[in-house]
């Protein structure tokens, strides 16, 4: 592992940047740690509300299991910084688009400019109206069995129907445990093929709408429903609705949509990140609800090579007009263009 220099930790922005990331978590700093190591000029711009806040640590991540999210974060800044890359605190209020790419305005009154942007904003979960699920949420209410699910195993586990993949889930969660309920609280109760699935795994049924939690000595020991009763319960399973943060990116007709799976909104993209405005690409939540921890990075890390190839196919067109005008390909302007963001031996681009 090659080791990268400590660098002064500065919020001062530049006017300009090649890529303004929106959001630092783990698709963001992926992005931008390739980009720094591209030689681009590279700011994240981070408002410090990530999704996985609640959770004592990630796991599947490989060669990372278990670490605590705010450490993860911190190791990623520091890797992005040791290339000469910035992460800034903040919350950007409006981008607009304008000759040579777009204009970013935080809500302190800082603005940027940025040739490409990078959109790794994430997602916001919503729960259902149940007394004690906020509160509980990333502890014993949980929404991923890859990410909780071992850390339940054999335990009490109850499923809070919500929408429509819950009876999915259900089933998923039987994996970790023989002891799974599922509540069908607002929903009609399942039937058909679900309550034959349900049955035919050992998962048992119970309707009626869940009024609150029980908890004791700050631990999750049942379920509440409205006529009174408690089904003793260690853990809860909810399927959130998943909605992308997208609100900043109006002005640019950039829109979340529903996701063709019923389970919340997000910005569509293509496989490489790249959205349907020119110049803007998404990676991690934002785009992709289902994404853990890893795929987010590696997504965002994805979207940065081809942010990296459109202003290199960029570039190219610029010099090829230049030197069919019969300008110099190496004028002392573009020299010092090109060298004007140094750290070290290591060049930046503009």
């Amino acid at each position: 592992m090659v080791a990268v220099e400590v660098v002064e930790v500065t919020d001062e922005l530049k006017n300009t940047y090649d890529v303004v990331v929106i959001g630092g978590g783990a698709a963001g700093l992926s992005g931008a740690l390739m980009l720094t190591r591209a030689r681009r000029s590279v700011v994240v711009i981070d408002a410090g509300a990530p999704r996985n806040t609640p959770a004592s640590g990630v796991h599947g991540l490989l060669a990372r299991e278990g670490i605590g999210p705010a450490e993860l974060v911190e190791r990623g800044r520091a890797e992005v910084r040791g290339y000469g890359g910035q992460v800034v605190s903040g919350e950007v209020g409006t981008v607009a688009r304008e000759e040579a790419g777009f204009q970013v305005a935080l809500t302190d009154g800082r603005s940027v400019h940025a040739r490409r942007l990078l959109l790794a904003t994430g997602l916001v979960d919503e729960l259902p109206d149940v007394p004690g699920l906020r509160s509980r949420w990333g502890r014993d209410v949980v929404h991923c069995p890859y990410c909780h699910g071992w850390e339940i195993r054999d335990q009490a586990i109850g499923v809070l129907g919500s929408g429509p993949l819950s009876v999915h889930q259900a089933l998923l969660f039987r994996q970790w445990s023989d002891d799974v309920t599922f509540f069908s609280h607002t929903l009609p109760s399942p039937a058909g093929e679900e309550a034959e699935q349900l049955a035919a795994r050992g998962i048992r049924v119970v309707d009626g709408e869940v009024a609150s939690l029980e908890i004791v000595d700050d631990r999750l020991v049942g379920v509440r429903l409205t006529d009174g009763s408690v089904v003793k319960r260690e853990a809860l399973a909810v399927a959130s609705r998943m909605v992308a943060r997208t609100g900043l990116l109006s002005a640019l007709g950039l829109r979340a949509v529903e996701h063709p799976s019923g389970a919340g909104e997000h910005i569509p993209s293509d496989a490489t990140g790249r959205t349907e405005v020119p110049g803007v690409w998404a990676a991690g939540n934002v785009t992709d609800l289902a994404a853990q921890v890893g795929g987010a990075a590696a997504a965002g890390a994805a979207a940065a090579a081809q942010i990296n190839a459109d202003l290199i196919a960029e570039e190219t067109r610029q010099a090829v007009a230049a030197r069919a005008r019969g300008a110099a390909p190496f004028s002392a302007e573009l020299e010092s263009r090109v060298c004007e963001a140094v750290l070290g031996d290591r060049r930046h681009g503009l």
